[in-house]
């Protein structure tokens, strides 16, 4: 991109920007879903097996490495912005006399309308691998990696549509009902299933802090918020883990007897508590930086392409990982088994591969997360505004960018 497009795409988002926007709100959305990006990426691998694709995790391999799920298992945080952006959202459209409908409506749309892209096109993908001869076990694979991360979709879309009623319940609830149903699951030796309930009440609790957070926003309360969540977070799981028998790494590992995540345990939420600490401590130094309109502009740009980056960072993976066995050969780090310290530096070389082909994704198919908006009418990457745009045309396309900035 030359520098000149760059400064007017720079411009162009600042003036955008309404004035009383939180950017750091936006900064913790935008870490908290790359980190899951990158999580994906570095502890999922698609290992070639006698002719069979099937997934492989180093973290199985290799159980040294798991503090790499600590700094990429991001949800609590994401999961903390939308329970306060939910709550603003809501209190708002409830002074502008916006039926509750139609604001869920609204907030379920952007959501939902990229997942049906995905759907269509790994519909149409698996058939299409299925008549060729793919094995159905590879197919399974494939589709079940791509599938796999929305589960968290619905949970956000359940508590979105529960806002009204969960906005003002205090996080020490839910957090009740997950330590209940641990000590009920592993103390008590009680029915599995039982683990499910800790789905919903699991991510209550950030969802939930994030609604606190939303009514009660003023500064040294938030400070020392953070540093009691972050200090008791941290030293909660690591007793967890330490003498509880709970594991280290807070993503799933095949074969593992417990996992962290699926359902949560106890540790993960008081893992995402101290996440969540760590998140409101950093408000004030990321209010100060994203003054700047450069490192704004980039964190917009993330924010305003959040869902499609989610929804296709693991079809970037698999892309590139079919790609690569046109070669002939497994390539260290995208088609061998993680099971040796080799594999890490040579994954690291592979993700800006991955991220260049989410790249392209992001630019096919952003128009399902931002429906409506005509090239003319976005904020034009790589693009000056031409000579014959009218003064008309610029008020018209920057009042319409200042309203999907305010939806983001």
């Amino acid at each position: 991109m030359r520098e000149p497009a760059v400064r007017e795409l720079v411009r162009r988002i600042e003036a955008a920007t309404p004035p009383g926007r939180d950017r750091a709100v936006d900064a913790l959305r935008a870490f908290a879903i790359l980190g899951v990006v990158l999580g994906h990426w570095l502890v999922t691998a698609l290992v070639v097996d006698t002719g069979t694709v099937r997934g492989a995790s180093p973290l199985q391999y290799m159980p040294q490495l798991a503090p790499i799920s600590w700094a990429f298992q991001t949800l609590a945080v994401f999961f903390l912005v939308g329970g306060q952006v939910a709550t603003k959202s809501y209190v708002g459209a409830r002074a502008r006399g916006e039926t509750y409908g139609r604001w869920l409506g609204a907030r379920l749309g952007r959501l939902f309308r990229p997942v049906a892209a995905v759907l269509v096109v790994w519909l149409v993908a698996a058939a299409g691998l299925l008549a060729s001869g793919v094995g159905f076990d590879t197919v399974h694979t494939l589709v079940k990696l791509v599938l796999s991360p929305l589960w968290f979709l619905l949970v956000l879309a359940a508590l979105t549509a529960a806002t009204p009623l969960v906005s003002r319940l205090h996080p020490l609830w839910p957090l009740a009902v997950v330590l209940y149903v641990d000590v009920y699951r592993f103390g008590q030796d009680g029915a599995a299933v039982t683990g499910w309930l800790n789905l919903p009440a699991g991510w209550l609790v950030p969802y939930c802090l994030g609604a606190l957070w939303a009514r009660r926003d003023a500064g040294a309360s938030l400070r020392t918020t953070g540093w009691v969540l972050l200090v008791g977070g941290a030293g909660a799981t690591a007793l967890l883990v330490r003498f509880a028998g709970y594991p280290a790494s807070m993503v799933g590992v095949p074969g593992a007897a417990i996992s962290n995540l699926n359902p949560p345990t106890l540790a993960a939420v008081t893992f995402g508590l101290a996440q969540c600490g760590a998140a409101l401590l950093l408000l004030g130094p990321l209010r100060r930086v994203l003054r700047r309109p450069a490192l704004w502009a980039a964190v917009a740009v993330v924010n305003l392409s959040a869902m499609t980056i989610f929804l296709w960072h693991q079809t970037s993976m698999i892309a590139v990982t079919c790609l690569g066995l046109l070669t002939g050969d497994a390539l260290p780090g995208l088609h061998t088994v993680p099971d040796g310290s080799g594999w890490v530096p040579a994954r690291l070389c592979w993700l800006p591969v991955f991220a260049l082909m989410l790249t392209l994704c992001r630019f096919a198919f952003r128009t399902y997360e931002q429906p409506g908006r005509r090239t003319a009418h976005v904020v034009r990457e790589g693009r000056p505004a031409t000579a014959r745009e009218t003064r008309e045309t610029r008020e018209t396309r920057e009042t319409r960018e200042t309203r999907e900035m305010r939806r983001a």
